[in-house]
């Protein structure tokens, strides 16, 4: 870990520095924010295509959902227009952090899902089931995110990953849920998102 401080080290890709915290971070409000906005556009997209078979909406969300996801990681998530809504949206709130390096599976994942969608339904040619399956599988993980915070690519990242995350949305990095019945207790001072968050 860098011992440097936020303001004097180069600006990362995928997030951002914050003060107190050692690894770049994204904030997960307006993650899910984004999520949000992604899963409207495209269940749209994909609802039509399923009732009228033209699947010209649905290409055209995969198309628009891969290029967010390479905005993300290649270009910088300060670049990404759902993720700026998101961020404006969620202004008002108090921020989430999250490790940045969670989400950069996560997104990843996203952009094969939408390659791959886009492959099936133009230069492979592949029955249009199949693309919709792929579509459908990418906007119940979309809902999963917007709705309940869960992330498939930050659960796997959190499990298998060589340089494990240490911030998790939810806290589900260090945090041990209590038995069924039993009182959740967090002590807030001491969680050090709590500690780095600015005005």
């Amino acid at each position: 870990m860098s011992s440097a401080a936020p303001n004097t080290r180069d600006r990362p890709v995928i997030g951002q520095w914050v003060d107190g915290i050692d690894v770049a971070v994204v904030n997960e409000r307006a993650v899910r924010a984004s999520a949000g906005i992604l899963f409207l556009g495209g269940f749209a997209a994909w609802q039509y295509s399923v009732i009228t078979t033209d699947l010209r909406p649905m290409q055209l969300f995969g198309i628009v959902f891969a290029l967010e996801m390479y905005l993300r990681l290649f270009v910088g998530t300060r670049y990404t227009p759902t993720l700026a809504i998101g961020t404006l949206i969620t202004r008002p709130q108090r921020p989430e952090w999250v490790d940045a390096r969670s989400k950069r599976l996560a997104w990843t994942l996203g952009l094969v899902m939408a390659l791959s969608g886009c492959f099936a339904l133009g230069w492979l040619g592949l029955m249009p089931i199949i693309a919709q399956v792929i579509c459908g599988i990418c906007l119940a993980l979309l809902f999963a995110e917007a709705a309940f915070g869960y992330c498939l690519g930050c659960e796997l990242a959190r499990r298998f990953a060589r340089e494990k995350p240490t911030l998790c949305s939810g806290d589900t990095c260090t945090y041990t849920p209590p038995k069924r019945g039993e009182s959740h207790t967090v002590d807030a001072h001491t969680h050090p998102q709590d500690r780095a968050v600015r005005p």
